[in-house]
């Protein structure tokens, strides 16, 4: 099935509700079609092709929810998927928490997330773009291990409110790992954009090249704590802790960094350094994203942290509801807004520190203080007097992006970059920060 068009999704989702007989219905329709190609040891091994298309039916009655899942769009399966959610909420227990579904929203304009450029892809371009890393690697001796993938999709709304809501949306993703034979070496690089034309897997391929080359004869270092340059990607899974914490609910309750005794918050506090400004904008052309969230509240420019104040938290509409704060959603996208140095530029400026390419394995240590520990991976590098000197082994840290954005000391260019955890895409800087906790060394390269 193709992706549908705005009129096709809404001629669908109004053919759903016809069929129901609760008191509320709403259904969910999403899209994809999608390719890829991976490769290992400078080989492809595997290329293919994804379509996938799901309809979510939730019919209600009072507070009482059911919701059924169908991938067959004739005319019996809607309706069968239909009954088939209102026999769910007959069944289920009154849900205290139900809010009654949303009636028509303003959405305002449409989100640049959808590029025609990656929409033309062709399996020949994904293989040109992978030939192209294979050849940057195969001509540095290294072997490289990659991952490669375009999309399309659409999603939308519609519910017995008269709510509709619909979006179209492309999305580049990949990442590389090249090694050195002897496996002593190790870099790695990572994009994802909406627009195809966008990616260099030449460029990208040879920027994990380099590392590799550079990392072969890593140096064992005390651990302690150091001036670090958090390269975007490393950065990225700092901060995401950051942004999925502030959760209204979980502060009022006592249950996160936001959290102050007797059910207060630090909502309006300052609890990082003053540089820090921190938003969502779903129009924003370099990391566009939806106008409307999975309930169907619309995605507004939302000032998160301003000059290191918090100054708004996401929370459910019940939750907004019960303690009267204003019903702001999860966004779609977070943005640290940058300064006016390259990453080279930082590294130039710093007398003695070391530079992390990549953060991986994030574990939570202490939720209230948002301490996190990880290790470092594919290119760490000792400087000294502006230069990188030699590159130095792993280090497993303990740090929080609250105590970390406390000692900034420089913010560089923002960029868009992917988180290697959760691959999710943000637009942020390279950071360079002072006194970043390394505990211990690892073997790992």
């Amino acid at each position: 099935m193709p992706i549908l068009t705005k009129a096709e999704a809404k001629a669908l989702l109004t053919k759903v509700l016809s069929y129901s007989k609760a008191e509320q219905c709403e259904v969910n329709l999403s899209c994809s079609d999608s390719g890829n190609i991976r490769y290992a040891r400078n080989s492809v091994s595997t290329s293919g092709g994804i379509s996938a298309n799901s309809l979510v039916v939730s019919s209600a009655f009072g507070k009482k929810l059911g919701t059924a899942t169908i991938n067959e769009f004739d005319d019996a399966s809607l309706e069968k998927v239909v009954r088939r959610a209102e026999e769910l909420a007959q069944l289920a227990p009154e849900n205290p928490e139900f809010m009654p579904f949303l009636g028509p929203q303003e959405y305002g304009a449409d989100s640049p997330t959808f590029s025609p450029a990656t929409a033309a892809v062709t399996p020949k371009d994904r293989a040109d773009a992978v030939k192209a890393s294979l050849k940057q690697a195969i001509d540095s001796k290294l072997n490289a291990a990659g991952f490669l993938s375009n999309s399309i999709g659409c999603s939308a709304m519609m519910n017995s409110k008269g709510l509709f809501a619909y979006n179209t949306s492309t999305d580049v993703a990949f990442n590389i790992t090249v090694r050195t034979d002897d496996g002593k070496g190790s870099g790695y690089a990572t994009r994802g954009y909406n627009d195809f034309s966008k990616l260099n897997t030449k460029a990208d391929t040879a920027i994990a090249a380099k590392k590799a080359m550079s990392s072969v004869t890593a140096k064992a270092i005390e651990p302690g704590k150091y001036t670090v340059i958090l390269e975007p990607t490393a950065v990225a899974v700092m901060l995401e802790n950051l942004f999925f914490s502030m959760d209204a609910r979980q502060a009022d309750e006592g249950r996160s960094f936001m959290s102050k005794t007797g059910g207060k918050t630090k909502l309006g506090e300052q609890l990082v350094d003053e540089r820090v400004n921190i938003y969502s904008d779903p129009w924003n052309p370099e990391l566009p994203t939806a106008t409307w969230s999975g309930d169907g509240r619309p995605q507004q420019k939302v000032n998160w942290i301003e000059k290191g104040v918090v100054k708004n938290l996401y929370s459910s509409r019940y939750w907004a509801q019960k303690t009267g704060i204003k019903a702001i959603p999860f966004p779609g996208g977070a943005i640290m807004k940058g300064g006016t140095k390259t990453l080279e530029e930082l590294i130039k400026g710093t007398e003695k520190g070391i530079l992390v390419t990549r953060l991986w394995y994030i574990r939570t240590v202490d939720p209230q203080t948002l301490l996190l520990t990880g290790l470092t991976r594919d290119g760490t590098f000792y400087i000294e007097n502006g230069e990188i000197k030699f590159p130095v082994k792993n280090f497993r840290f303990n740090e929080s992006p609250i105590i970390m954005l406390n000692n900034l000391d420089e913010i560089g260019i923002a960029e868009r970059t992917v988180s290697a955890e959760s691959e999710a895409n943000y637009l942020l800087p390279p950071l360079r920060i002072r006194d970043f906790t390394f505990t211990s060394l690892s073997d790992a390269v």
